[in-house]
């Protein structure tokens, strides 16, 4: 598919979904999830993270020329900030609200910071209002007091659930402090962004490999035997972008040579190991000695299979391009058919058959991340 059919499909399909049927205007909040024929579906709970992931996603709709909907999410923003901040009256920010509007689950949950600071950023990228640079500083400040450790790292969930490590909350966290370095220039934020890259190159990535595991002990060694330990190529693929990313924005940090070296290997492994070369899409997960562990495939890696390609084709990479080609056909045909008018199928088994009975409106951050690297180059 061309970079004109994906502009179409979001511009036309699925932004315009998301910000009319899939948003409650009388919460002022999003849905989090949509029938297959475009439908609410009203959940007891009503997650930090997804309002966060589309405040964000269509801030950067607007800004990118697809559709005048920062207004709409600012709204949502400033209503979630009322009702999910410090709404049970202790520092940090709830997991998620109940149907009458009060805190639901009153956790405080890592990976939703990360996603409430990265929606800021694009706030405040949106806006120029400096309100929204403020509440993400505050936050950051409230995150290294909830999580932080003494091994390095942050806590997942406040109470903690177990004493796993997992590396996707602290990956999503360095996202939200490049955006924001790159928004503000505080040097605060490169120097956590700092901090979570070697973080990632000392404990997360195996040594001498393209390998980044998923989980780890209360001291930061992995979770399970060696050749037990689960491998998601699409999270290889997020780091090796976020690497880029960091390079890009701290070109003279000491630590580049070794972050670029790790970018290449983990999306070299990562398309070794956990992508079908003939379809060009992503399995969901591998063990580090790079044997199968889940063939299933969600929408999300694939996109961030296209983010990849797309920067190796603008590199003048053939072989790139032309994967990227035939990836984004697959897209279409069996993640995104015309069917589901700007929908999509989150989640298919090995025949290809949907392994969900409804589409969540998470997966358009991914979506949106992907296509618009493909599209605009960035």
């Amino acid at each position: 598919m061309s970079q004109d059919a994906w502009r179409l499909w979001l511009s036309r399909g699925a932004l315009p979904l998301w910000s009319g049927i899939g948003f409650d205007t009388a919460r002022r909040l999003f849905h989090e999830r949509l029938t297959f024929d475009r439908r609410p579906i009203h959940l007891p709970e009503l997650r930090l993270m997804v309002q966060a992931r589309q405040i964000s996603t269509y801030c950067r709709a607007q800004l990118d020329g697809f559709c005048p909907t920062a207004g709409q999410a600012l709204e949502c923003l400033h209503e979630v900030e009322r009702r999910y901040w410090r709404s049970d009256d202790a520092p940090g920010w709830i997991f998620s609200l109940g149907p009458d509007g009060r805190p639901a689950d009153r956790r405080r949950d890592l990976y939703a910071h990360a996603f409430i600071l990265f929606a800021y950023g694009w706030a405040y990228r949106a806006s120029r209002d400096d309100a929204y640079l403020a509440v993400a500083r505050e936050t950051a400040l409230e995150i290294d007091r909830i999580f932080l450790t003494g091994q390095g790292g942050y806590l997942d969930t406040v109470p903690p659930a177990d004493t796993i490590h997992r590396q996707n909350p602290h990956m999503h966290l360095l996202e939200a402090y490049l955006l924001l370095f790159e928004v503000s220039g505080e040097l605060f934020y490169l120097e956590h962004a700092r901090d979570l890259v070697l973080l990632a190159l000392e404990h997360f990535i195996l040594p001498g490999t393209g390998m980044l595991l998923e989980t780890f002990n209360s001291a930061w060694a992995p979770l399970q035997a060696a050749g037990h330990n689960r491998v998601e190529p699409g999270h290889l693929l997020e780091w090796s972008w976020l690497f880029s990313e960091f390079a890009r924005l701290a070109p003279r940090a000491a630590e580049v040579p070794a972050v670029l070296a790790a970018r290449d290997r983990l999306a070299d492994t990562a398309i070794t190991c956990g992508v079908d070369p003939d379809r060009m899409v992503v399995c969901d997960a591998i063990t580090e000695d790079g044997a199968r562990l889940e063939e299933s495939t969600r929408i999300w890696p694939q996109t961030e299979l296209m983010r990849i390609l797309a920067r190796r084709a603008r590199d003048g990479d053939a072989r790139a391009a032309t994967a990227l080609t035939r990836q984004s056909g697959n897209f279409f045909e069996h993640y995104a058919p015309a069917r589901l008018h700007g929908g999509w199928i989150d989640r298919l088994d090995v025949h290809g058959v949907s392994l969900t009975d409804h589409m969540p409106a998470s997966s358009l951050y991914h979506i949106y991340g992907g296509a618009v690297d493909f599209i605009l180059g960035r």
